[in-house]
């Protein structure tokens, strides 16, 4: 039986067909980093497709990328400054934003990056490969599982030495130049385009990969060895293998404050039931009486033990990680601990003369060795870590507290 094709587009045309064999998930890079950064918000956005509104940043960012593509497709005569502009007023969607102080300085904010765009860059002297290029990318083999990534490369000019992938950010903030050096998916990117050109793997080095910040005009460029080519299939096997094992725990952070599915969410949808309350007396009354007994912990440890039992069993009836009172919130923390497998780490590093480096086996004591190790090695040092110990315990946020958080990511 034949499999899923993938067509090959450009401006608007096919251009080629790749057939893959029977393959078990079709996913993106942007999957992925939703999986990595909380498993729950992936189950509800790519499993049960629970539809999140774009964000005001999505929104700008997807306009942003719309005028680079009218700037750079290919023409006789690229357009001016002024038409780009009169292309990004065109395309200017202002229903995102809250009020129009704030859609102002959004449509300013755009309009900056356009001219800063155009003051450092002449889109006339670019030699443009392809532009919004889709891809799909089969990983995984017959004991994996065959799998498909797929995705979109921005932009692919050809350079006098080779190739430049580039990928648009409208991101505030910019990363360091080592993550850059390993940032996934610029090396999905460059899998992409080798394997649309792969002769061009024995010319690695005349091929950059680029991050272009829009919003501070500064290109952040890198290279790829066949080792970091080649470790993108075990991280996403490894992602793929979690997501069909439906390992799905949710991930509180900071990224919270602007995930739209925060009433489904257990951390969260309690703060959406009706009159934002716990529904039995028995659970409020231990939310308030918790909230207050932290502050005097002098001796009643056994009530604090009951009261603890109280919401516990309460969450787990309710199939919630956290609950809200007037005064605060009270969570569930779930802590875990490690240990190694002794004898698949002795077989590990003994061949390379590490094993009296290691006089107890603890993540402490391989810390002082695991950078010298070749990668191999890490990756078998890290297979040989296994589930030691399991606790579970309530954290508690004061209203102040919570008050104060709040600040601090809004400023």
């Amino acid at each position: 039986m034949e499999g899923p094709e993938s067509l090959l587009v450009y401006n608007g045309s096919v251009i080629s067909v790749k057939r893959f064999s029977d393959t078990s998930m079709r996913i993106s890079y942007s999957g992925l980093e939703a999986y990595r950064n909380c498993p729950l918000k992936y189950r509800f956005q790519y499993v049960e497709n629970l539809k999140e509104p774009k964000s005001r940043e999505q929104v700008f960012g997807t306009i942003i990328h719309s005028v680079l593509r009218y700037i750079h497709t290919p023409a006789s005569v690229q357009p001016t400054l002024d038409q780009a502009l009169n292309q990004f007023s065109q395309l200017w969607n202002g229903d995102a934003y809250e009020n129009e102080t704030e859609e102002r300085a959004a449509f300013s904010q755009g309009v900056k990056i356009i001219s800063d765009y155009y003051a450092k860059n002449d889109p006339g002297e670019a030699t443009i490969v392809d532009l919004e290029s889709r891809f799909a990318l089969e990983i995984g083999d017959d004991s994996t599982g065959r799998h498909v990534v797929a995705g979109i490369v921005d932009r692919i000019d050809a350079t006098p030495s080779g190739f430049e992938i580039i990928d648009y950010k409208t991101a505030r903030k910019m990363p360091s130049q080592e993550k850059v050096d390993n940032d996934l998916q610029l090396s999905i990117y460059l899998r992409a385009f080798l394997d649309r050109y792969p002769k061009e793997t024995e010319h690695l080095d005349r091929i950059t990969v680029s991050l272009y910040y829009l919003r501070h005009g500064v290109k952040l460029s890198s290279t790829r060895t066949r080792e970091q080519l080649a470790d993108l299939d075990r991280q996403f096997l490894a992602a793929i293998g979690d997501i069909e094992a439906a390992k799905f725990d949710p991930i509180l952070s900071p990224l919270c404050e602007w995930c739209g599915y925060r009433r489904y969410c257990p951390f969260w949808k309690h703060k959406y039931l009706e009159e934002h309350s716990v529904d039995d007396d028995g659970a409020q009354k231990a939310i308030e009486e918790i909230l207050t007994l932290r502050d005097r912990m002098k001796g009643d440890k056994l009530r604090y033990a009951q009261l603890s039992e109280t919401l516990l069993s309460y969450m787990e009836g309710k199939e919630v990680e956290r609950v809200f009172g007037s005064t605060g919130i009270v969570g569930k923390s779930v802590r875990r601990t490690w240990k190694y497998d002794e004898d698949r780490l002795r077989e590990v590093l003994v061949p390379l003369d590490k094993w009296d480096a290691v006089r107890k086996v603890d993540g402490t004591a391989l810390r002082g060795i695991l950078p010298v190790l070749p990668l191999s090695a890490r990756k078998e040092v890290e297979a040989a870590k296994v589930p030691d110990k399991e606790s579970v315990s309530l954290t508690i946020k004061k209203a102040r507290d919570i008050e104060a958080l709040d600040e601090s990511v809004v400023s």
